[in-house]
């Protein structure tokens, strides 16, 4: 599963550019890449750990903008299509998984 998140926060005063820069940081602690400027990606192993980011990110959102998040499956996410100019680009892999037995 992956997990998105989505953001605008405002950045007209130096607290609240102080205040996007640590959302952004702790998003980035917590294992998300960022896919654009204001659009973060992780993926989760199961629903437990996607439930357990999500609280995370919910915990640290800032007062004030507005920040959306997305939960998508493996086979969803494979349907995205990326373009950098007029260019494809592959959907990165998920991490592979380890096997104990």
């Amino acid at each position: 599963m992956w997990l998105f998140v989505f953001f605008d926060l405002p950045v007209t005063t130096k607290t609240e550019r102080r205040r996007a820069t640590q959302f952004r940081k702790k998003l980035l602690d917590d294992g998300f890449t960022m896919m654009q400027f204001s659009v973060y990606s992780r993926h989760c192993a199961s629903k437990e750990s996607l439930a357990v980011h999500m609280k995370r990110v919910k915990s640290f959102i800032p007062s004030d903008g507005h920040v959306s998040i997305l939960s998508v499956t493996d086979k969803q996410y494979g349907k995205i299509r990326n373009y950098w100019g007029k260019k494809s680009q592959p959907v990165a892999n998920a991490p592979p998984q380890i096997e104990l037995f």
